[in-house]
């Protein structure tokens, strides 16, 4: 495109509001500067959203070791995941991207139409190992946009013993129907059931989508009826006590907190609580969301992309590429994920991950059958609709609205 009407459309997307947030990351701000030539091979600079990382963490030494693999000097920025998306559009309208970005997924189809990004065809990063549902999160008009450097997902955790209390055989939960069954034993034994976040934010949203696509409904189509069924059940589950009050404010760490008390039976939650299970005092499991009639939901994917911004030298591609792929690739990927807590992109790693901690095998089985919340070419529809989304979820929940009337209303505001 030319620079006139890319320049249009980085300012087009610097104003829209990037309301996707990831869901958990620490907080910091930082600079960075665009690769310089230098002794050598110059410099190359990456931007990531790994703050907790310092410069002696493993990955700032994977970093410096692809660089030196490369033949460059690698110079990093660690940005809160909530800023890196705003400073990316700044930079690239000053010309002073990154050589190499790592952003949050579904953040990506908005730098893509912005122009900031190159293409897999442009870079020759290779996806070929990448599993395809995985990599549609980076992908927008029919163009990849660099390669994901691992997923998290939502599931569901279990605490054993009390639904061991209530006589709940975990092998009958298949769906919707034996799920609130199992809610049912759970209260009448004198326990919790199921907790979760529908905080009015992308939190809210991202924790109501399993359920949303388990019911067959589309984003597209936000007041089907298969998204009334989702909604009616969470706000059933409010209604007979199976759930509590508390959702509506909660994020996912205090949802989070409320299962780790010990009295609850069930919490909707990510493989980045998963350290946090094993410290909680009582024995757990982890069960894929069911879907309305049986099998697995599909849970969003979090996680990053690893992407080549545009420069102005184009001859600087090569050597990003190199980067891009020492980065995600064989025991580097294994490493980086496992560091994460996420579950790798393909399935080589992903089965190696399995034969390293069995406990991952229920985020596998997640993550195969997840899908990123900009697919189905949504790109930056996204974020509206999500917002739609969860205000819905907020007003039937509430008990403002049903959630007919909830849903009906946030389809029309999205049109």
């Amino acid at each position: 495109m030319n620079s006139s009407s890319r320049q249009r459309r980085l300012t087009a997307a610097a104003v829209t509001a990037l309301a996707v947030a990831v869901t958990a990351t620490a907080c910091s701000s930082g600079s960075g500067s665009t690769g310089t030539k230098g002794a050598g091979g110059g410099t190359y600079t990456v931007w990531d959203p790994y703050p907790q990382f310092d410069g002696t963490s493993a990955w700032a030494k994977l970093l410096d070791q692809c660089g030196t693999k490369a033949g460059v000097k690698v110079k990093r920025t660690a940005f809160d995941t909530g800023d890196l998306g705003n400073k990316t559009l700044l930079a690239a309208q000053q010309g002073n991207s990154p050589d190499v970005l790592i952003v949050d997924n579904p953040v990506v189809s908005t730098l893509a139409e912005a122009g900031v990004l190159t293409t897999t065809d442009d870079n020759k990063l290779d996806t070929s190992k990448v599993d395809p549902n995985l990599l549609a999160a980076g992908q927008s008009g029919g163009k990849t946009y660099g390669t994901p450097i691992g997923a998290n997902t939502l599931a569901l955790y279990y605490n054993k013993e009390v639904l061991k209390k209530a006589g709940v055989d975990i092998a009958s939960v298949k769906d919707w129907a034996s799920l609130t069954a199992a809610l049912a034993k759970v209260k009448k034994a004198g326990k919790k059931g199921i907790t979760f976040s529908a905080i009015g934010t992308e939190e809210g949203s991202f924790q109501f989508l399993p359920w949303f696509w388990g019911s067959g409904a589309e984003l597209t189509e936000l007041d089907s009826s298969q998204a009334v069924s989702a909604l009616s059940l969470w706000k059933d589950w409010l209604k007979q006590g199976y759930a509590p009050n508390s959702v509506l404010n909660n994020t996912q760490t205090t949802s989070w907190q409320e299962f780790a008390s010990g009295d609850y039976a069930f919490s909707e939650n990510g493989t980045w609580q998963l350290a946090g299970a094993k410290k909680a005092g009582f024995a757990y499991g982890v069960l894929p969301v069911p879907a309305a009639t049986g099998g697995n939901a599909a849970a969003p994917t979090g996680g990053e992309f690893v992407t080549v911004p545009v420069q102005q030298d184009t001859g600087r591609y090569a050597v990003s590429q190199k980067l891009v792929t020492c980065l995600t690739s064989g025991d580097n990927l294994y490493n980086t994920d496992t560091t994460l807590s996420y579950v790798a992109p393909t399935g080589e790693v992903q089965d190696k991950q399995v034969a390293a901690n069995a406990d991952l095998k229920p985020w596998v089985d997640a993550v195969k059958a997840a899908k990123g919340r900009t697919s189905d070419d949504l790109g930056t529809k996204y974020p509206k609709i999500s917002e739609q989304l969860w205000k819905a979820v907020q007003s039937a929940l509430s008990g403002s609205t049903s959630p007919k009337d909830a849903l009906t209303t946030a389809q029309a505001a999205v049109k």
